[in-house]
C-alpha cells in the first residue's frame, strides 16, 4: 500500500502518489472529453473537462487508495440524451477511460525502455514515476474494462449490444457490486490484474 512508503521513503511516496493521481485524473478527463466530442456538455459545465487532478479526486476514494489499495475517483457526469447518438456515444465515453490509460501505459513504459536502452542517466525518482505511472495505468485500464457493473466495461458492452440484448444485459447491473466484492475478498481480482501487469512490462523487458 502507498501509505507504507510515507514513513519509509516520503519522497518516493510523493512520486508514487503523483503517478496514481495523474493516472486517475487522465482517466476521468478522457471520459469528459469524449462526452464533449459526442455533443454532451454536462461534464464541461460542471468543471470536469480539465486536466486539474483536484477536479476529479473523490476524498474518500483517494484516502482508500492510499490506505487500502482500493478506491475511486469522482465519476464524470454525462447525459446521453445530449449526444448525437446516445447509445454509441455512451459506449465511446465508457471505453475512453480505459483506452487513455492503456495508451499512457504504453507511452510511459516505452519512454522508460528507450531511456534505459540509451543509457540516459535518469534519476531514481524519474525511473520510479515512469514505471509506476505505467503500472497504475495498466491496472486502471484492465480493471475498468471488466464487464461488471458499474465499471466502464459493463457500460461499453451495453452500448454495443443490440437493444434487445442490451436490455437483458442491464438486468445484471444490480449484481455488479457483489461480484466486485467477491473478487476482492477472494483475491480473484489480483489474479486478473497482476498477471496483466507482468505481461505488459514483459513486452518492454522491464
Amino acid at each position: 500500500m502507498l501509505i507504507n512508503q510515507l514513513f519509509q521513503n516520503p519522497l518516493l511516496f510523493i512520486v508514487l502518489t503523483a503517478a496514481l493521481i495523474f493516472a486517475l485524473a487522465l482517466h476521468e478527463f478522457a471520459h469528459a472529453y469524449m462526452a464533449y466530442l459526442q455533443g454532451d456538455p454536462t461534464a464541461k459545465q460542471q468543471g470536469r473537462l480539465t486536466l486539474n487532478p483536484l477536479a476529479h479526486l473523490d476524498p474518500i476514494g483517494t484516502l482508500l487508495l492510499l490506505f487500502a489499495g482500493f478506491g475511486w475517483a469522482k465519476p464524470v457526469p454525462i447525459n446521453p440524451y445530449n449526444m448525437k447518438d446516445p447509445k454509441k456515444g455512451s459506449a465511446l465515453v465508457s471505453i475512453a477511460g480505459p483506452g487513455i490509460n492503456l495508451a499512457l501505459a504504453f507511452a510511459s513504459a516505452g519512454l522508460l525502455r528507450l531511456l534505459l536502452s540509451l543509457s540516459v542517466p535518469i534519476g531514481g525518482f524519474l525511473h520510479a514515476f515512469l514505471y509506476f505511472f505505467g503500472y497504475y495505468n495498466v491496472i486502471l485500464a484492465v480493471f475498468n474494462a471488466l464487464p461488471i457493473s458499474p465499471l466502464d466495461g459493463f457500460k461499453f458492452v451495453r452500448g454495443v449490444l443490440p437493444e434487445n440484448l442490451a436490455q437483458q444485459w442491464l438486468q445484471l447491473a444490480p449484481y455488479g457490486t457483489f461480484i466486485l466484492i467477491f473478487l476482492v475478498l477472494t483475491d480473484a481480482l489480483d489474479r486478473i490484474l497482476f498477471p496483466a501487469v507482468e505481461m505488459f512490462f514483459g513486452i518492454f523487458g522491464l
